[in-house]
């Protein structure tokens, strides 16, 4: 009787779990089906209340061609916006596996108060520092460029990155390394062909965070872009959310936001498994 019982709670709770699940993911997905449905009614009926969410009278892509015609046209911004990332991406990872390298396997003079230092820059609101940005890059001739708005995004990621890379690099034994060096290698061959295979979880998880804050950043964009060429996909976004005449295209507006939203969740998709592992590896020694 007493294992009847148990077996009996032991599926109730099952069923409990997997249903919490279920509802949870239903609660999640819901937003983002309902965006992708409305961007494929056409115009006319996207005007109309948004029930039922999906197209009644077939589905279009006049909301992804109305999109095209806001401002410089839709490519433009996203071209914007694929530069900004991926350079973001790129010097973000370089820059915060040599430091946490260094800050991991190497001795020097203040290293943790410089470490402190680094990592209490997180505290500070952004907001409040944006005129200071703006003078400096204005100073230094940046100022409205995309190369200026990589070089903030690169200073804004490298704090965290650097913490993440940091950890990565204790959990690795030292052994390993000990290991390498009666082989032969030195530290660029240590880092390269031994320690970035080790902790390759917490480099895609540095990247995904950098691609995705530099992809949906708007404040930095908005305040230091002023030529119309050089505005990112979420300038344009508001931009078609301000309507013409004050009048808004919701599907546009829902074409838009599928746009945004498509690279992030195929990146999320496609690189979760290291994206887990890395941030529990990176959280804690």
């Amino acid at each position: 009787m007493a294992q009847a019982r148990s077996r009996k709670r032991r599926i109730g709770m099952q069923i409990a779990e997997h249903s919490t699940g279920i509802v949870a993911s239903l609660l999640f997905l819901a937003p983002i089906v309902w965006t992708v449905l409305s961007a494929f009614k056409p115009a006319q009926e996207s005007r109309q209340p948004p029930l039922p969410p999906w197209p009644t009278t077939g589905f279009s892509v006049e909301n992804y061609a109305t999109l095209n015609t806001f401002g410089d046209g839709l490519w433009l911004p996203a071209q914007n916006s694929i530069y900004v990332s991926v350079m973001t991406v790129v010097l973000s990872v370089i820059v915060s596996v040599l430091a946490g390298y260094g800050f991991s396997r190497f001795r020097f003079p203040l290293k943790n108060l410089l470490f402190v230092v680094i990592l209490s820059t997180i505290m500070i609101p952004f907001q409040s520092i944006l005129t200071p940005i703006f003078l400096v890059l204005t100073k230094i001739g940046l100022h409205n460029t995309l190369t200026g708005l990589v070089c903030v995004y690169v200073t804004l990621q490298l704090p965290f990155s650097i913490f993440m890379m940091r950890n990565a690099f204790d959990a690795v034994p030292r052994e390993i390394e000990e290991a390498a060096r009666m082989d032969g290698a030195n530290n660029v061959t240590m880092l390269l062909r031994v320690m970035l295979p080790l902790v390759w979880p917490g480099i895609v998880t540095i990247a995904l965070f950098a691609f995705l804050g530099a992809w949906n950043e708007f404040l930095a964009a908005l305040v230091l872009m002023t030529d119309q060429s050089k505005f990112t996909l979420p300038i344009m976004m508001t931009a078609l959310q301000s309507g013409r005449f004050g009048a808004i295209d919701w599907g546009a507006v829902q074409a838009g936001v599928t746009v945004m939203m498509s690279p992030c969740l195929v990146l999320f998709l496609l690189l979760q498994r290291f994206y887990i592992r890395g941030l529990m590896a990176g959280a804690v020694k």
